[in-house]
């Protein structure tokens, strides 16, 4: 057997095959001994059928069978040992004078050969790195839902304002039979403030739909709707209440700090503002750091320039699926995924020349790690380390899983890597500003 490869142009290559008949005809031989053994041909005992009609029956599949058994795995010892980075997999070459009765074979391939590319890492405009502080109107609102949860309802027969009222919204001709609960402060005009205040548990009040709430989704909301019908929607409503209560918040003490914090010693309100404050801002880094390898990604992949093998992959995505695409297809195909291939490229690229490596033991520890996060959730902070190892172990058995949490620490490492290596500004902001600069 003769393999060797020529390239057409740096994206792409051409692989020749010579197969002769010492390479496969002891396999065949034996294939088809073994089928003279256990063959049940009419007018013949098993075991004696001759061996030409053996031949004659199943040579050719055999030969074919076992011709390509042995090209497969040439190719791709060869693919191997040769260190040919290629795109896809290779793709035979029509032979219009191929001829299975010949000894000897001869097989070509088309290759498409990832491309050579330089990654720069420091742009001359350096990129946001956003440092997302919890100011103190975040931390006032996480204090007052705290309360909230922990505080308890009061049930009175007449609505205040600040009350919590329940009721039902309803108006027949436009199918409207939506429960909610509101606050007299919800609604936009004082005017109907002043009708639902003092109000008590089973009157009915009509309220008239335009501007009776301060914008469309909380009219759809408490009506039970879809927006586009609360948009113009302008009719009567019937609420009716049912149940009308004050809302108690709970106390800011140490019985408080101790139900939010088990495991942590706080006793003042300024150490509980510190430690909510950690926490809030443990979790926006979280989305910082998201937003960073966004950002990150989308300057590698608009500024690190390089060629695909565009017409081998064209190709190679017309015939590698369960179903042949028509070339439009194929094309359609291709432009739709060229954006992540370039992606992955770039990225292989730099966890290959950075030597970025993801261990059996640090999958391992990352898994522990979120079974511990998962079982402080239920009271269950100190797991004992045996109990730890079997659950990660149990989890790690899934490959699906396994795969997760290896993407997530080479993720990681990938994270740390931009954070030392690109040129980054960082911006300290606080959330409402970090969604109006990112998201809008």
């Amino acid at each position: 057997m003769d393999i060797k490869h020529e390239n057409t142009d740096t994206l792409n290559a051409v692989v020749k095959v010579d197969i002769n008949k010492d390479d496969y005809q002891a396999k065949v031989d034996k294939i088809l001994k073994d089928y003279k053994k256990s063959a049940n041909i009419p007018g013949f005992r098993k075991g004696h059928v001759p061996l030409g009609l053996i031949k004659k029956q199943y040579g050719k599949a055999v030969l074919v069978d076992e011709v390509n058994k042995l090209l497969q795995d040439a190719l791709n010892k060869y693919i191997t040992e040769e260190k040919l980075d290629i795109l896809g997999n290779p793709l035979p070459k029509q032979q219009d004078d191929f001829d299975w009765n010949n000894d000897t074979y001869q097989f070509e391939f088309e290759l498409g050969l990832t491309p050579e590319f330089d990654i720069d890492l420091k742009p001359k405009k350096a990129i946001k790195h956003y440092k997302i502080e919890a100011d103190k109107e975040m931390i006032d609102n996480q204090i007052k839902s705290i309360q909230k949860q922990y505080g308890k309802l009061v049930s009175h027969n007449e609505v205040k304002e600040g009350f919590l009222v329940q009721g039902k919204f309803l108006n027949e001709a436009e199918e409207i039979d939506h429960e909610t609960t509101l606050k007299p402060e919800d609604l936009k005009s004082k005017k109907d403030q002043k009708l639902l205040i003092g109000a008590k548990v089973k009157d009915s009040i009509t309220f008239t739909t335009k501007g009776l709430f301060k914008d469309t989704a909380d009219l759809a909301k408490h009506l039970g709707i879809e927006e586009d019908k609360a948009k113009d929607l302008k009719t009567e409503v019937n609420f009716e209440i049912s149940e009308i209560n004050e809302e108690i918040l709970a106390e800011l003490n140490e019985e408080l700090y101790n139900k939010i914090y088990p495991t942590t010693e706080i006793k003042t309100e300024k150490d509980f503002r510190d430690k909510i404050k950690e926490d809030a801002e443990s979790q926006l880094e979280q989305q910082s750091d998201q937003q960073l390898l966004n950002d990150v990604s989308e300057y590698l992949i608009e500024n690190v320039e390089f060629d695909l093998p565009s017409d081998f992959l064209k190709k190679w995505l017309r015939v590698s699926g369960e179903e042949e695409l028509t070339e439009e297809q194929a094309k359609e195909e291709f432009e739709k995924s060229e954006k992540g291939l370039r992606f992955q490229l770039i990225e292989n690229k730099i966890i290959k020349d950075n030597n970025l490596k993801v261990t059996i033991d640090e999958i391992k520890d990352t898994t522990k790690e979120r079974i511990k996060m998962q079982m402080a959730q239920f009271g269950q902070a100190d797991m004992p380390e045996d109990q730890l190892e079997s659950l990660a172990q149990s989890i790690l058995q899934k490959e699906e899983e396994a795969k997760k949490i290896s993407d997530q620490v080479m993720n990681d490492k990938l994270l740390n890597f931009y954070k030392n290596n690109v040129n980054l500004k960082v911006k300290t902001v606080n959330y409402e500003k970090f969604i109006d600069e990112v998201y809008k």
